[in-house]
């Protein structure tokens, strides 16, 4: 059986290299795109093919495809804050960059992609658990930019018949997610606090709830969209996640336990943008592509935290 050549936009990346890793695991041949802004060259398993540019290169984007029977499109401007200082960057690389690696797939003849969406989609949801049949209402520019990139899915696979598959992530996180950015996640900003003796930054009251997501689940969930029949899957959208919710003083509870620390936080306005609870609907992922997440929340804080142990991280700005 021939080697599946893939391209992974955003290889470089938190998700993406840790997606990388896995399919050249796998057997796969990969190629990996990233402009290396926020990715990291170190990231990058040494077996993978890195061609540096811009997602909303045209040119560049179309010689990183060439050959690729599978794209996984991770590459984009991420964070709400971010989104919400710079909405003209966010929309160039996450609507437009979207758009051209879907076009550049489809003069290829790329067999499928798998483009990564958002559950910010959905802004703050009155019904929970958030299923893929409600009607979007994102709060953000990364929002918007994440919404708009799925109906272009929907779209190549309704008109040009290129078979896509769009996965809205939860709240992810997991080794190699840092907290060295001014618009780093929440997450790995907890366990820098926590490891340096600092009171953790809350935004809000700290009841706001997210379903947060381990970062090897997110790549089996990548990996079976791939895989399922495009009858079923083609032109779709998916939730990807745990179907659980935790409060942020839960998961800052649970990490204090987890590294033998009490640290109380200290709470500052909500920030523009933020949501208030979110929670996924995860039987359509089940059904339609046979994906459920295997990682419990304290399975998935204790790895978080050996990962964050055995590397040198520099701290939060």
């Amino acid at each position: 059986m021939a080697t599946v050549k893939v391209l992974v936009t955003g290889g470089a990346g938190f998700i993406g290299s840790n997606l990388v890793t896995r399919l050249l695991d796998e057997g796969y041949a990969v190629r990996v795109l990233d402009d290396l802004s926020t990715g990291r060259r170190e990231n990058v398993d040494t077996r993978a093919d890195l061609i540096e540019g811009d997602i909303d290169d045209e040119a560049i984007v179309r010689e990183a495809v060439r050959g690729a029977e599978v794209v996984f499109h991770q590459a984009a401007a991420g964070s709400v804050a971010r989104s919400v200082a710079q909405p003209l960057v966010t929309d160039r690389v996450n609507t437009h960059g979207t758009l051209t690696v879907l076009k550049a797939s489809l003069d290829a003849g790329v067999q499928r992609v798998v483009s990564a969406s958002s559950s910010s989609v959905y802004g703050g949801a009155a019904a929970l658990p958030s299923v893929e049949t409600a009607t979007p209402s994102p709060r953000s520019p990364y929002a918007v930019s994440k919404l708009a990139g799925e109906h272009y899915c929907r779209v190549f696979a309704q008109v040009y018949g290129l078979a896509t598959v769009a996965l809205r992530y939860f709240n992810v996180y997991g080794p190699r997610q840092r907290p060295d950015s001014a618009y780093a996640a929440v997450i790995p900003l907890f366990i820098a606090a926590l490891s340096a003796g600092q009171q953790p930054i809350i935004h809000g009251n700290g009841q706001q709830s997210r379903d947060f997501t381990f970062v090897d689940d997110v790549v089996e969930a990548n990996l079976a969209a791939a895989r399922a029949p495009a009858a079923a899957a083609g032109g779709g959208v998916f939730n990807i996640a745990c179907g659980g919710s935790h409060s942020l003083l839960e998961l800052l509870d649970v990490l204090g336990r987890e590294m033998g620390v009490s640290v109380p936080p200290v709470r500052t306005e909500p920030r523009p943008g933020d949501i208030r609870a979110s929670q996924a609907d995860v039987s359509a992922a089940r059904q339609v592509l046979g994906f459920e997440a295997k990682v419990s929340f304290e399975e998935g804080l204790r790895r978080t935290v050996a990962w964050y142990r055995a590397v040198s991280v520099p701290p939060a700005p």
